[in-house]
């Protein structure tokens, strides 16, 4: 099998039983991570959890005491030898104040050697042409880091490493980034690594989740593998919530009723087993229960979470 086709059928960050320490103090313990090509893989933890130091080994920014650790097949100090097929952008834009929009990238361009795209076409395509003659200390804190995507994107990476990307940015601001994640995802196939404390905006973009907690990972699947087997809620909105909360108790596959309002009308809230919302629906109605709402809700990353960090 030639070389370009084993590296397609790997996954672009490998790591195994990864050590990570300053002096004595333990930060990645044991971490085993697989990020597949063509993934939006999210990272999450608390504060401490070990997050940016995992993306820093994985850039070749930090070193690690043991363990394997490959990015497209390289080991991170062989980075350099993609020139821009692996990017890395911080909390933190770092780009030189004093340059211009336009300078820095065409600083990209030389650095990178063989860039896809021209200056132009990234100021295009992350919407700030028309700050190309500002300075970089000149820009808001969200147009400094649509700058420093576009920075990144010069040479069209293959795998873009992106930590706190929401950071500072308004609504428009993050929606314009979920927006080109996607896009650059969908229409390259670009494999990204993120994290984030907002996890809202996580469940929003990624195909993959993986719970970092005091440096190990937890648990890391495809978004719809993490819900499989736990429960969903719903809620029912009705009167006469005296007669609905017995005869919901009754039920078969109807646990964990919760109430809140008066009889007159309430919200009953429940977890169902081997039952929808319609024989629900159906039963309360049949009783002579009207019913003016119902709401399906499924697990939420933020309630994954802490029940799986909650539990250490």
């Amino acid at each position: 099998m030639a070389r370009d086709e084993t590296l397609a059928s790997q996954p672009v960050l490998s790591i195994a039983a990864l050590d990570k320490r300053y002096g004595k103090t333990a930060v990645l313990n044991q971490l085993h991570l697989n990020v597949e090509r063509g993934a939006i893989h999210g990272l999450v933890g608390l504060n401490g959890s070990g997050k940016t130091t995992t993306m820093e080994c994985v850039l070749g920014m930090q070193p690690f005491q043991s363990g394997k650790l490959q990015v497209l097949g390289r080991h991170p100090s062989r980075l350099w030898q993609g020139r821009g097929d692996v990017v890395g952008i911080f909390d933190a834009p770092s780009l030189h104040p004093a340059l211009t929009v336009r300078q820095a990238l065409e600083h990209a361009r030389l650095v990178c050697g063989h860039p896809v795209r021209t200056p132009a076409e990234v100021e295009d395509l992350l919407g700030i042409a028309r700050y190309s003659n500002y300075k970089i200390r000149q820009l808001s804190l969200g147009n400094r880091r649509r700058t420093s995507i576009a920075h990144a994107l010069i040479g069209q990476p293959e795998f873009i490493v992106l930590d706190e990307p929401f950071n500072g940015l308004d609504a428009g601001g993050v929606d314009d980034v979920l927006a080109l994640i996607k896009k650059l995802n969908h229409e390259h196939g670009t494999t990204f690594l993120l994290s984030s404390h907002q996890l809202a905006y996580l469940e929003n973009v990624c195909t993959h989740l993986a719970i970092l907690h005091r440096g190990r990972i937890e648990l890391s699947d495809h978004v719809d593998n993490l819900f499989h087997g736990r429960q969903a809620r719903l809620d029912v909105s009705c009167d006469q919530a005296n007669r609905a909360s017995v005869l919901l108790a009754e039920m078969p596959g109807v646990s964990d009723i919760t109430r809140t309002g008066d009889n007159d009308h309430a919200m009953l809230s429940m977890t169902l087993h081997a039952l929808d919302a319609a024989a629900v629906n159906t039963a309360l109605v049949l009783a002579g229960i009207s019913v003016s709402g119902l709401e399906m809700r499924r697990p939420s990353l933020t309630q994954l979470f802490h029940d799986i960090v909650g539990t250490h």
